[in-house]
């Protein structure tokens, strides 16, 4: 978008906000609820009160904010993975990795099934 027409749009869309604003303004249930917001805020003024202070005087079981988390246990180190070997007796070919996320483990998968190639594994210390 160019800039004469970001310019164009913007101001297009301050002109719809201004009209909004205008109509806005011009309603009696936003006058209403401005005059009481005013008047609740000089009354919690008067008598030194938050709105954290009206809220739980009006609903006591409301929960305010989020609850305070539980103090976490302190954490575990990771149990290092144990390398498994596999020796496919198809091809003779030798894998060794600590996870399954290895290309020929998954062909091999893929080709023979989990369960044979698990059977296939040797654990290495």
């Amino acid at each position: 978008m160019s800039l004469i027409n970001e310019y164009r749009a913007t101001e297009e869309a301050i002109k719809e906000l201004q009209e909004r604003l205008k109509n806005l303004s011009q309603d009696d249930k936003l006058q209403k609820e401005l005059e009481f917001e005013g008047k609740l805020r000089k009354l919690m003024g008067e008598y030194q009160k938050t709105l954290r202070d009206i809220n739980s005087l009006l609903d006591p079981d409301a929960k305010l904010g989020k609850a305070p988390r539980p103090a976490k246990a302190p954490t575990q180190t990771k149990r290092a993975r144990k390398v498994k070997q596999y020796k496919n007796p198809h091809t003779g070919e030798v894998i060794e990795t600590k996870g399954g996320n290895h290309k020929t483990l998954k062909e091999w998968k893929a080709q023979w099934g989990a369960d044979t190639v698990e059977s296939w594994a040797t654990l290495l210390d």
